[in-house]
């Protein structure tokens, strides 16, 4: 019963996650279409496919603030709501500048769940679940992102104005999860820590663990009577987790995935393939991204963090060099290229792509988590900017060879990160976590 009715509510949360990575995608179907409606120059077409991420960049650095302050669900019903107005807003815009107003909206509106979803089910989660149950998050992200490549794929044979319900469509998941965040309580670790509500954390917790809740209670307090940092993240205290939340955010980023998933459909034609074949190859990343996110989750709590981060170096170190090597050689014909960039989104799905949001969420003292998964997602959303604008020219001016070497390089960098500094979190309450990891 405990087990079930934690599921849901993650699952519920979860759904921000579908809605963060359909926007994310979404507009790749769709930016050819808008640049001709509306006569795009260069500018202003990069700014099209760029207002978003600067939304999520914005929404990231203020996602604590909502959320330490209104509470998690209250602020999960203004993410709803932003994706909603963003998707109807962008399908009406008879007007550029209202267009990239409402993408803008949406995303704003993913940053902000980069925050506060992942941290609220980290707050429910049992210790020896939270892995599988915050990585729901990371899954309904790809599987967000699939489905809107097959969205866009269908909604595509339309008709000229197909553009518009490609962006539009998304108002009806948006409105779902609008309905279903009723359905969830508010994080009990949030009731207690800034609303001082301890009869009603004490109800939701019996609900979540029914056996040990009293002692979850007694730690959960503890921890705020030995809290020293009077809230402030930046404090000497702190000092490890911001580091070990810095450097994982930015080997996400710089293992080239956000620069692959936005221009997909150019990376393969730049590999040689038809523009029908590189739509195609593109389901293929969405689905090879699904399938290993799911095999992720199932492991996370069994194997642990760690090993999974270890196996995903490997792997992503040989498939970017195998890329890279393509393209040095010119062997970029046929479909090489696609089975190498296949299995790089698969290593990256299997490691990097599940834990991030996992890791994050666990390593911060209670007081200051949601400032902690500010920081992580403010830094992985600053480095997929930087990356998204600069593949272009990377790749312009080093070719294929050369970016996808770097991209590699960055990689042997991560496995050293994990060797040596990434400590295991695996089954530990978050409470234990946010006194050891200064320890380790």
């Amino acid at each position: 019963m405990n087990k079930n009715t934690v599921l849901a509510w993650s699952f519920v949360v979860a759904l921000g996650g579908f809605l963060f990575g359909f926007d994310t995608a979404v507009i790749s179907g769709a930016e050819k279409a808008v640049q001709e409606h509306w006569h795009l120059s260069e500018f202003q077409h990069g700014l099209t496919m760029a207002i978003a991420l600067i939304g999520t960049v914005v929404g990231a650095a203020l996602g604590a603030l909502p959320s330490d302050k209104l509470g998690r669900k209250n602020t999960l019903f203004a993410v709803a709501a932003l994706y909603f107005i963003s998707a109807i807003g962008s399908a009406l815009a008879n007007d550029w500048t209202i267009f990239i107003l409402f993408r803008f909206l949406g995303g704003i509106g993913v940053g902000v769940s980069s925050v506060t979803a992942p941290i609220y089910i980290s707050e429910i989660s049992p210790a020896a679940s939270r892995g599988k149950l915050v990585g729901l998050f990371q899954f309904n992200v790809v599987l967000g992102i699939l489905i809107a490549y097959l969205s866009n794929y269908f909604i595509g044979q339309v008709g000229e104005e197909s553009w518009r319900w490609m962006l539009g469509v998304q108002c009806f998941p948006s409105l779902l999860f609008f309905c279903l965040i009723f359905l969830i309580p508010e994080s009990p670790r949030w009731l207690l820590l800034h609303r001082g509500n301890l009869a009603e954390a004490k109800r939701i917790m019996k609900k979540i663990n029914s056996d040990g809740y009293e002692l979850e209670i007694s730690k959960i307090q503890e921890s705020k009577n030995n809290s020293t940092g009077e809230g402030k993240l930046f404090v000497r205290e702190n000092a490890k987790p911001i580091l070990l939340a810095f450097c994982f955010a930015l080997f996400n980023q710089v293992s080239g995935i956000n620069a692959i998933i936005y221009y997909a459909p150019r990376v393969f034609e730049m590999a040689g393939l038809g523009s029908q074949s590189s739509l195609l190859s593109t389901v293929g990343i969405g689905v090879v991204n699904f399938i290993f996110t799911l095999l992720a989750i199932n492991f996370i709590d069994k194997v642990g963090r760690r090993k999974l981060m270890l196996v995903g170096s490997i792997g992503l170190i040989v498939s970017l060099a195998l890329v890279s090597h393509a393209f040095y050689t010119n062997q970029t014909t046929g479909f090489a290229i696609t089975i190498y960039l296949m299995s790089f989104i698969a290593f990256f799905a299997f490691s990097q792509g599940a834990v991030i949001w996992v890791f994050i969420s666990e390593i911060f003292p209670n007081d200051v988590r949601a400032k902690g998964q500010t920081f992580g997602s403010l830094t992985h959303w600053v480095m997929a900017a930087i990356i998204t604008f600069c593949f272009p020219a990377l790749t312009e001016m080093l070719g294929g060879g050369g970016t996808f070497l770097i991209f590699a390089l960055f990689m042997v960098l991560q496995l050293v990160y994990v060797l040596k500094f990434m400590p295991e979190t695996k089954g530990k309450s978050l409470e234990d976590l946010g006194h050891t990891i200064n320890l380790h």
